[in-house]
């Protein structure tokens, strides 16, 4: 199994500029990731940078904190579908998640999805700030609301992906979604384990030194 189907070769940190976009997107071609993840600022130039290659192009909503209106973000999803991206990682209002207002957690995820339309949607649950019961909720709400997959982290939390809240994930996504793990994956032992559970996505800005990794134990 060659893992670099499953990455998602992230570029998020906040001072990224045009040449990493570049550099970002010939190793993405290279290895020939499903996609590059950027900020909403660079998916027209990820588009270009990428066309014909195979390679999708994925942004981030409401990124990293989740705070913007509902309607900010859907007008965000909209944008970036239009400029390109396939694929549209959106973080929920954490606030309302952790109060238990699931109503607007989920009328939160419709607007992003009816504005993406034709771009697979991941809700970012933002693990780490939940119970697992509560977790579990935040999940079923997601894939009430039309989440194409559910997401563990942004990376930019106290916590990324562990392995408890993978397979809860799991478990509520069934056959009817993906999941995706990312925060804190940077090898290919920590990859590894989350694809033998079956996860369908890991989302890393160290997608290169992994398959180099991967590499190395395939050759040894």
């Amino acid at each position: 199994m060659n893992p670099a189907s499953f990455i998602d070769h992230t570029l998020l940190k906040p001072d990224a500029g045009m040449g990493e976009v570049h550099s970002l997107c010939e190793e993405a071609v290279e290895y020939q990731f499903a996609a590059v993840c950027v900020a909403p600022v660079y998916v027209r130039l990820a588009s270009e940078l990428v066309y014909g290659s195979g390679v999708g192009v994925a942004t981030v909503i409401g990124f990293p904190l989740g705070y913007q209106t509902s309607e900010v973000k859907a007008y965000e999803a909209g944008q970036a579908v239009q400029q390109g991206a396939r694929e549209i990682d959106m973080v929920i209002p954490l606030g309302a998640a952790r109060d238990g207002d699931l109503q607007q957690v989920e009328a939160d995820i419709e607007q992003v999805v009816r504005a993406a339309e034709g771009a697979d949607v991941k809700v970012i649950l933002e693990c780490c700030y939940f119970a697992p019961e509560q977790l579990r909720r935040v999940a079923e709400s997601a894939l009430k609301a039309g989440a194409r997959w559910l997401k563990t982290s942004t990376g930019f939390a106290p916590g990324g992906a562990r392995v408890e809240d993978v397979r809860l994930l799991l478990d509520v996504a069934g056959t009817n979604a993906g999941v995706k793990a990312a925060g804190g994956i940077r090898d290919w032992p920590t990859c590894r384990e989350y694809l033998q559970m079956g996860v369908g996505r890991i989302g890393t800005s160290n997608g290169v030194a992994i398959m180099n990794q991967w590499r190395l134990a395939r050759d040894s």
